[in-house]
């Protein structure tokens, strides 16, 4: 929620509905900031300058002593039945190990209405999008505008809260990979690509490697939070995290990429794979009442993919 709380950034000046404000997440990272860390085992120089070389084998070294022993032909045949039983022991491994993982707990994609669909002449000119390796968690907020809505309208809400982020505050696009209605109806946000990892703009400090979902409406202490939303939500959830392999009642890894976060730029957080706005940075948002939802969330996203 927009300016009690200490640090929030406050909502001043954006354009929304008649008498209600727009929760503004955050400011986006600045671009490359180099800060998203993508872990990798340990690999030999020699190994690393094989890898330089596109569609390179490397050869065991038993191989290499036996080819300097032979002369001509005979070296060229055996130099390609060694290549060509490590290229099959190379692929074999590749199909073997990622598939598995992430396939088990793949769930379906929901039904998203496409950003074209509400934004439609209003879009503004941006640059091009920015992505991640993966997706590992995702962000939870609210956008702080009123809760009595008509679902038919959250089209042009939708367009009230991009000309805020774009317009009062100046940023690149809005801030949400996706919002959420009342109705437990799923738009894209951010531009990019809604099966791609697009960095967003809606979490301080942990927009790598994360997905933003908002629900749309305001979702204090003793406000009712409607089913079909947080369905929704879980089925998002369940889909980007899915991708992955990730378990949305896990805690993963994250790095923060910048101090404003509650995490000072490079440490290393471990958060909810389905977290609060709130558990990366100083804020009240996702709200109370949508917060003591997260676990029912996270259960249901969970049974989406599969899980026990």
């Amino acid at each position: 929620m927009c300016g009690p709380v200490k640090g929030e950034t406050p909502c001043t000046g954006t354009m929304v509905p008649p008498g209600g404000t727009a929760h503004i997440a955050d400011r986006a990272d600045p671009p490359d900031s180099g800060t998203m860390r993508v872990f990798r085992g340990p690999r030999r120089a020699r190994e690393r300058r094989t890898a330089r070389i596109p569609g390179a084998v490397r050869m065991p070294t038993a191989a290499r002593a036996l080819l300097g022993a032979l002369p001509g032909l005979a070296a060229v045949a055996a130099l390609f039945l060694c290549a060509n039983g490590v290229e099959r022991a190379a692929d074999a491994d590749a199909e073997a190990v990622p598939a598995a993982a992430t396939d088990r707990y793949a769930a379906p994609r929901p039904d998203i209405v496409p950003r074209s669909v509400w934004l439609g002449d209003a879009a503004r000119a941006q640059p091009a999008p920015r992505y991640d390796d993966e997706v590992v968690a995702v962000f939870v907020h609210h956008t702080d505008t009123p809760n009595g809505y008509d679902c038919a309208d959250v089209p042009a809400i939708l367009r009230g809260v991009y000309q805020g982020q774009t317009g009062a505050r100046d940023w690149d696009d809005i801030g949400y990979n996706f919002v959420v209605d009342r109705c437990g109806t799923v738009y894209e946000g951010r531009a990019g690509g809604i099966d791609r990892p697009v960095t967003g703009a809606h979490t301080q400090g942990f927009n790598h490697r994360t997905t933003g979902i908002a629900a749309l409406g305001t979702y204090t202490a003793g406000v009712p939070v409607p089913d079909e939303l947080t369905d929704a939500i879980a089925a998002v959830a369940a889909w980007k995290l899915g991708e992955t392999g990730t378990d949305p009642r896990a805690k993963v890894a994250l790095v923060s990429s910048n101090g404003l976060s509650r995490y000072a730029a490079g440490a290393t957080a471990m958060l909810p794979a389905v977290a609060g706005h709130d558990d990366g940075y100083q804020t009240s948002c996702p709200g109370a009442a949508l917060s003591a939802r997260l676990a029912d969330i996270r259960d249901t996203a969970a049974r989406l993919q599969g899980r026990a």
